[in-house]
């Protein structure tokens, strides 16, 4: 997968890319946890949704949020971040034009920027979150959740207490025309620490039947 560079509203963004060989090949970007408590683009589960994108031949990205490894800036809160995420959407599709479906997938922090995302982006048709920080970060901005996708989370995660999070999905749930699952996973502390098996099975069961023919 080659290194790219692409520039971000505060300078230049580092990122991981893998290009699909199929023609009109749906397009994902993943998004890592927390720039202040070592979150980066190589992160284990990052590099792991990753994979399950391209192993199911999506032309997928992962980058550094600014300020970590090579991304140019400082750590904003969240909201550089936010135009961060944008810019290496943008530059994903300037590559796939004729993309035929977009996800966005993410792990703690960054699945709480890839959901505020989606809800500025139209084009975003699935999501993924791993580990979402309900409760330490307001989501209420999901009203309404755009857009059907899965939430896992460990149910021993004691940064995230479990609570939050089921509450967050039963309230997304409700809606209609869109279906969220959820699947929390026994054992499981915020990193995955055991259960890392079960979360990537999770995800890929659920990539393989939303990828399914109808």
């Amino acid at each position: 997968m080659p290194d790219v560079i692409f520039n971000g509203t505060e300078g230049r963004l580092e990122g991981r890319y893998h290009h699909s060989k199929r023609p009109s090949a749906p397009v994902a970007l993943v998004l890592h946890p927390h720039p202040l408590q070592g979150g980066t683009m190589n992160n284990r589960i990052v590099f792991a949704l990753f994979q399950a994108f391209q192993r199911r031949g999506f032309s997928v990205l992962r980058f550094n949020f600014r300020g970590v490894g090579r991304s140019q800036g400082w750590f904003d809160n969240g909201h550089g971040e936010l135009n961060d995420g944008a810019s290496a959407l943008d530059w994903l599709e300037s590559i796939n034009p004729n993309a035929a479906e977009c996800w966005i997938a993410g792990y703690s922090f960054g699945a709480w920027i890839g959901m505020q995302l989606m809800m500025r982006r139209p084009e975003i048709t699935r999501f993924i979150t791993v580990a979402p920080p309900a409760g330490a970060q307001d989501f209420t901005f999901l009203a309404p959740c755009p857009a059907s996708g899965l939430i896992v989370h460990g149910d021993a995660d004691t940064l995230v207490p479990i609570q939050g999070v089921a509450k967050l999905a039963a309230k997304l749930a409700q809606q209609r025309n869109i279906k969220v699952e959820y699947h929390p996973v026994a054992g499981a502390d915020h990193l995955f620490s055991t259960g890392m098996d079960e979360l990537m099975t999770v995800v890929g069961d659920y990539l393989d039947r939303a990828l399914a023919p109808a």
